[in-house]
């Protein structure tokens, strides 16, 4: 290359002083609008109001100023359901001190730019899809406070440079996928304890180094080794989940820490390549500032606009209206059509990521149910309830708008439901890539009546027992059918579709309601608009509600499963209704139809249990009574008082310890 001139190195110093002048003014929103640039799906618009030809960023959704109002301080955009990639740019903000992100999907690596925020005090990246390691350069972040990153997946060991945070108090790393060994050492493991701390003549080492560190969270990854003496005063939860040396019981099991990479460290590798570093650090030291500075605003300014091309191909390719769903026809039709959905129906219900409900329910390996058409999981929330994940298991393929719109009617009308005896709708979950349709209800951790009359101990279920659980299905059921319009109804009830609490009081679950949605023929059909689109907002729809008289016929034949112990259809005896009806009617014979694990039963509340069984099953639909009446009718003849149930029994006193 042709050495430049004394003038044309000032001419050039010049340009690179305006070029930094004029940068120094728009610099920071050029940052947030390249951070805009990267987010290629916004569904709830936080971004709509950030105008890159706005001088002043101090009024767009999200961002705080400083008291001046010359600087960013503060970017909190949580809970937006934002799509897209961590642009390195950000770090252009150097007086950021707050980097909020918590709880979108936000996915790709963590820059290592982000390490450049000298006035960072939190950084929230917590509850996203983000992968890669967690970049060494964070340990600059001199000002850090609080780094929540957890439920990514990231991977990689962690950077023993965290301890160089002298101001860090809060490190959240739970749910993510980083293995090896967590770092820090006092640099003698004899030495002496003094007031609550180590003590040690060699230099401590990794997080050992962060004397500020009060909470901290590594559980449920891949971590090995031990734990560092210096960490002895974070609970044991705090590194639950791993595969840690430690004894805990709470570590994962070795087959699945068997994946997970060895935990070895490589000094071998480091040395060979630190001659190849001091070379080209040596190199580029060699050359002149004016050369050095040139080449690096040409890199910069080349790499930006591929990474603009980059994003905004990108926006291009995967942005997709909210509202379009894939629609399948005839080859002689449009492949796509534009399928209005009504958005508002969902507004006040609790929508989770599939990462969330993946991580509560431990990879989805907890299987306590299935069917032919979904499958049901146990799991935990981080910090909040039991929870039943229902997962609709379906081809995308073979998922229509009309599909769609069930599904959204489905949970609407779940998430009306508020009643000590039904199920309740915590939230769901709805995903494209993966696929994934989800329905999440609170957890009753005694299972489900079946269970219990078929597979547990008889005893457990004592006469008392079974007639309040008897109650609570009818008052469930009184909820469902009185009050809705038009009545709300369980689509299979049955012995499963019962689950028991702790203190075997019954919810009423509709888990198998997809079967009456997969069936409809609708899903299939549909009417074109003179546009060319299949408009139809989901008022519109028929519901999904069964015939109230189905509901009541499955009661009776439930509350003869209750106190007979047996199942709607067995081989030997055939249908449960069948063989009850000659005991039905006969008072002589009545007590035959009890379960023979009952020692003790009120012989007046099998009598009103099997009349009310037989108003259930008449053949006709239209002599059949109410469930108002039902209920009334058993709330009133059946008493599961403390009072009644000693009076009733010489052994009561043992009835009545189970029944508690």
């Amino acid at each position: 290359m042709r050495p430049f001139s004394s003038f044309q190195v000032v001419l050039v110093s010049l340009g690179l002083f305006l070029v930094a002048c004029d940068a120094f003014a728009s610099n920071e929103v050029y940052a947030l609008s390249t951070f805009k640039e990267a987010i290629y799906e916004d569904p709830f618009l936080v971004l709509s109001n950030w105008n890159a030809l706005d001088a002043d960023p101090c009024e767009w959704s999200g961002i705080s100023c400083s008291f001046a109002g010359d600087f960013v301080v503060k970017i909190n955009i949580s809970g937006a359901s934002l799509k897209g990639f961590l642009a390195p740019e950000l770090s252009i903000l150097t007086s950021l001190q707050e980097l909020n992100l918590h709880g979108n999907y936000l996915i790709g690596v963590i820059p290592k730019e982000i390490g450049m925020l000298k006035n960072l005090k939190l950084l929230d990246l917590g509850m996203n899809r983000l992968s890669g390691p967690i970049p060494a350069e964070l340990g600059n972040l001199t000002s850090i406070v609080k780094i929540n990153l957890q439920s990514n997946g990231l991977t990689g060991r962690l950077p023993a440079e965290l301890g160089n945070l002298k101001y860090l108090k809060e490190l959240l790393l739970d749910r993510n996928k980083l293995q090896g060994a967590v770092p820090g050492s006092n640099g003698s493991d004899s030495a002496p304890k003094l007031q609550g701390l180590y003590v040690s003549s060699g230099n401590p080492t990794g997080f050992c180094r962060s004397s500020q560190l009060k909470i901290a969270d590594f559980s449920y990854n891949f971590l090995t080794g031990s734990i560092p003496k210096c960490l002895g005063y974070l609970p044991s939860s705090s590194f639950q989940g791993n595969c840690l040396q430690d004894g805990d019981p709470k570590q994962r099991p070795t087959i699945q820490c068997g994946n997970a990479p060895p935990a070895k460290s490589h000094p071998g590798v480091e040395v060979k390549h630190r001659p190849v570093e001091d070379r080209s650090k040596h190199e580029a030291a060699s050359k002149p500032a004016w050369l050095l500075a040139l080449e690096i605003v040409t890199g910069v300014m080349v790499g930006s606009l591929f990474l603009v091309a980059l994003l905004t191909t990108l926006q291009k390719c995967k942005k997709k209206p909210s509202i379009i769903i894939p629609w399948k026809k005839s080859a002689s039709e449009k492949d796509h059509m534009a399928f209005c959905i009504d958005m508002e129906l969902l507004k006040d219900v609790v929508r989770f990521s599939r990462q969330e409900l993946e991580v509560a329910c431990e990879d989805f390996s907890n299987i306590i149910g299935s069917s032919p058409d979904s499958l049901v999981y146990k799991g935990t929330m981080k910090g909040g309830p039991e929870i039943a994940v229902i997962s609709l298991c379906i081809k995308e393929e073979h998922w229509t708008g009309y599909l769609e719109l069930y599904f959204q009617r489905e949970v609407a009308d779940l998430a009306r439901l508020n009643h000590e005896n039904t199920g309740k709708l915590i939230g769901y979950c709805r995903e494209s890539s993966p696929f994934t349709r989800m329905l999440v209800f609170d957890y009753a951790s005694n299972g489900t009546l079946y269970e219990h009359l078929h597979y547990g101990e008889g005893c457990q279920l004592s006469w008392t027992r079974r007639m309040k659980i008897v109650l609570g299905i009818a008052r469930g059921l009184r909820y469902l059918h009185s009050e809705f319009e038009p009545p709300f109804t369980i689509s299979d009830l049955n012995s499963s579709a019962v689950y028991l609490t702790e203190d075997f009081s019954p919810k009423l679950v509709d888990f198998e309601s997809w079967k009456t949605i997969l069936s409809r023929p609708e899903q299939n059909s549909g009417a074109i608009s003179n546009e060319g689109a299949l408009c139809i907002l989901a008022n519109s729809l028929q519901g999904r509600h069964l015939d109230v008289q189905e509901n009541i016929y499955a009661f009776g034949v439930l509350l003869l499963e209750i106190i007979s112990g047996r199942p709607r259809y067995c081989k030997d005896k055939g249908c449960l209704v069948d063989w009850a009806k000659e005991y039905l009617e006969l008072p002589e014979v009545m007590s035959y139809v009890v379960d023979p694990e009952l020692k003790h039963f009120k012989y007046d509340e099998l009598k009103v249990i099997c009349e009310a069984v037989t108003l259930c099953i008449y053949p006709s639909p239209n002599n059949r009574v109410s469930m108002e009446e039902l209920c009334t009718m058993l709330e009133s003849r059946i008493d599961t008082s403390v009072s009644a149930e000693l009076k009733a029994s010489s052994l009561a006193w043992a009835e009545l310890a189970l029944s508690l």
